[in-house]
């Protein structure tokens, strides 16, 4: 509970003062929320989740596929123990958290020919992106931490998914994870195709 103590004599003029101050703030945050809802704030989430995939997918790639694991069950029916490294569960795991961590390295914007929502890596390959000049940043009042927060959800609900997904080497996954298994795409897929009609 706020106290406000306004000085002897003033109290009509600063609480008129402070009143049309707090309404100022209400509504410049209300008009905050706002725009950013209408620049599709409903299909965050589904863009994260496609941008998960794509990650994790780049992770996977980057380890020497001759990189073994030995494990204590067996995998085949010739008896071999050993799976790929880049497929184990544990690099997987750390794979995904390395993936939520660089969701930093996105802003949210908007392609300026179609007005799509995306997520752009500011950083590529060491260099500003390249992509920069045919979008424009959502300028975002939490700094993008939500995009963070929303990801490490997704995959604290859907990690064993995920993993099984890439473990048995499944195509499509972005669409079976994002869509078919999360639903965070399915209605907004639904939407965009309604749209169309």
């Amino acid at each position: 509970m706020w106290v406000v103590i306004f000085p002897l004599g003033c109290h009509d003029i600063c609480f008129r003062k402070f009143s049309f101050c707090a309404l100022l703030v209400a509504l410049l945050s209300l008009a905050s929320i706002q725009s950013t809802s209408s620049q599709g704030l409903e299909n965050l989430r589904c863009i994260i989740c496609k941008q998960i995939v794509k990650d994790l997918h780049s992770e996977v790639k980057k380890v020497d596929p001759k990189k073994k694991l030995q494990v204590r069950y067996r995998v085949d029916d010739a008896g071999k123990n050993m799976i790929p490294y880049a497929l184990s569960e544990m690099h997987l795991s750390e794979s995904l958290e390395a993936v939520c961590k660089g969701i930093d390295d996105y802003v949210r914007a908007t392609r300026k020919d179609t007005g799509e929502l995306i997520l752009l890596k500011l950083i590529v390959d060491g260099k500003m992106n390249p992509d920069m000049s045919n979008v424009d940043i959502i300028q975002d009042g939490d700094l993008n931490k939500s995009l963070k927060y929303y990801c490490d959800g997704i995959v604290e609900e859907y990690e064993e998914d995920i993993v099984k997904m890439v473990q048995n080497k499944e195509s499509g996954i972005e669409e079976k994870l994002c869509e078919n298994v999360t639903k965070l795409c399915g209605q907004a897929s639904s939407r965009a195709d309604h749209d169309d009609l």
